[in-house]
């Protein structure tokens, strides 16, 4: 029974998952938009969480979801079936690098692990979906580069420091371009932890903005709860 996750429009089974909804993915997928997408592509799709939110947000689009472990896209796969969105989600059970796409898509998300230059985590599930080289990153940005289209961005939420990396030693190389950059804290007075980059094929202005999640110790700030609003049933 815990492990059903309900928000407003939809159910997300985690039980099979091993990795949990957390904060990082709900607030890609509530940021994550692409005003007129047609073809939306979800990397590393795990419980289907961040998939089932760009479905609702784009009630057009298509949306496919890439995930290796194949327990996940069981579950996932289970969610989607169960969603009013299932005639529009596509679960494919692979790793990204063998995926191949015949169509461009307009926005490609990811909440990929990031625990780059860390232990290994000894569950090998658990270790497969948190850990990741620089070589993943670089595998990543290689497949954005040739299956993003043209007026499409790509949406990835990382911690501050591997986001400078990604932004100054490899988008340049694959004629990738920063489009926007929100740094998210914890609290009002503390440091940024995560980056989410909206990164495309366009060059031009940067944007940038800030989220806070907390106004105060399990009290959330207004702009955390209006950003969830559409999605989470306690706001």
């Amino acid at each position: 029974m815990g492990s059903i996750f309900r928000f407003k429009q939809f159910e997300v089974d985690q039980g099979n998952c091993a990795m949990k909804i957390n904060t990082d993915g709900v607030i890609i997928g509530a940021m994550a938009y692409q005003e007129g997408a047609a073809r939306i592509l979800d990397v590393g799709s795990g419980t289907g969480v961040i998939t089932l939110m760009l479905a609702q947000r784009h009630p057009e689009a298509l949306v496919d979801a890439v995930e290796i472990d194949e327990e996940a896209y069981i579950q996932a796969t289970y969610n989607f079936r169960q969603s009013i969105f299932a005639d529009r989600l596509r679960s494919i059970n692979s790793d990204f690098r063998d995926f191949h796409p015949e169509v461009s898509y307009d926005l490609i998300v990811s909440n990929p692990p990031f625990y780059t230059k860390s232990l290994h985590n000894p569950d090998p599930r658990k270790k497969l979906a948190k850990h990741a080289d620089f070589l993943f990153f670089e595998a990543l940005l290689d497949f954005v580069a040739l299956h993003l289209s043209v007026h499409g961005e790509f949406h990835c939420i990382l911690p501050i420091g591997l986001a400078e990396e990604v932004v100054a030693l490899m988008l340049p190389k694959r004629n990738l371009y920063l489009q926007r950059i929100i740094n998210i804290s914890s609290y009002p007075d503390a440091d940024p932890i995560r980056s989410l980059l909206a990164i495309g094929k366009r060059t031009g202005e940067v944007g940038y903005d800030t989220l806070i999640i907390y106004e105060r110790r399990a009290e959330h700030t207004e702009e955390y709860k209006n950003l969830l609003k559409p999605y989470f049933l306690a706001f």
